[in-house]
């Protein structure tokens, strides 16, 4: 996959965190960038699902041990 360059204005303050944190650890900021909306495109992600499954019937763990046992996995 081919790469393409974005655009975005942030405040001077946050670039400049970012350049100093990335030239101190030897990162390239672009991957450093790359890796952050990555990070955060799987939280979003993460939550979404929560609120999926917060929704979704459960069952006791004791129920849940017996149920194992019962079919011999524990």
């Amino acid at each position: 996959m081919g790469t393409v360059q974005i655009s975005a204005r942030i405040d001077e303050a946050l670039k400049q965190a970012i350049e100093e944190y990335c030239k101190t650890r030897g990162i390239v900021m672009n991957h450093f960038i790359q890796e952050a909306l990555l990070d955060r495109l799987e939280e979003l992600e993460d939550i979404e699902d929560l609120k999926k499954i917060r929704h979704e019937q459960t069952r006791p763990f004791a129920d849940i041990l017996a149920e194992l046992k019962l079919n011999g996995k524990i």
